[in-house]
């Protein structure tokens, strides 16, 4: 669940609690403190660059699956504000105003994502965290079973695109 074992407020012992939404952490000496864990915010952004889509692979990540471009909306910023700073501190292009296509949950990272769709211009400058990138035209675009490939889908099934889901069965059984 949450990483504290200490109350913030006055660094009693956390206690988790039973809950109707799950297990919660709360102060041990009764100071009122709730860790609620709530999820973190996260716009992600299929890039449109030259009548394709742009994806991209980070370079943390093993072996070459590419993705769209994502990040933390930081504090005081709005989810299309962020949207267009990650093309921006990521790709180095600039962003047409994000058009939004859902929010997705993401349990396993205890995200909520926001996801975008803008048309970029500009010379492609991938940063420090990303380390290549490929451009496919919506025809070619596969989809995978999470937050970030059901952002891809949705915008592709909004241009009357339906994609072709990628298969992580086979990608699995190697890896064992």
């Amino acid at each position: 669940m949450n990483h504290f074992k200490f109350c913030p407020l006055c660094a009693a012992a956390l206690s988790e609690k039973e809950t109707e939404a799950g297990l919660r952490s709360e102060c041990s000496a009764g100071c009122g403190y709730v860790n609620y864990d709530n999820p973190t915010p996260v716009a992600a952004v299929v890039v449109e660059y030259e009548g394709k889509i742009l994806l991209a692979h980070n370079r943390a990540w093993p072996g070459s699956f590419c993705s769209v471009i994502t990040g933390f909306v930081d504090h005081g910023e709005s989810p299309d504000e962020a949207a267009i700073r990650e093309v921006k501190e990521e790709l180095n292009l600039e962003a047409s105003e994000p058009t939004l296509i859902s929010v997705y949950s993401f349990p396993q990272m205890n995200q909520i994502i926001i996801g975008y769709h803008v048309k970029a211009h500009g010379s492609i400058a991938l940063n420090e965290e990303l380390d290549s990138h490929k451009l496919l035209s919506t025809k070619e675009c596969v989809v995978w079973p999470t937050a970030t490939g059901f952002i891809l889908r949705d915008w592709l099934r909004s241009q009357q695109i339906e994609p072709a889901m990628m298969d992580l069965s086979a990608r699995r059984k190697t890896k064992k």
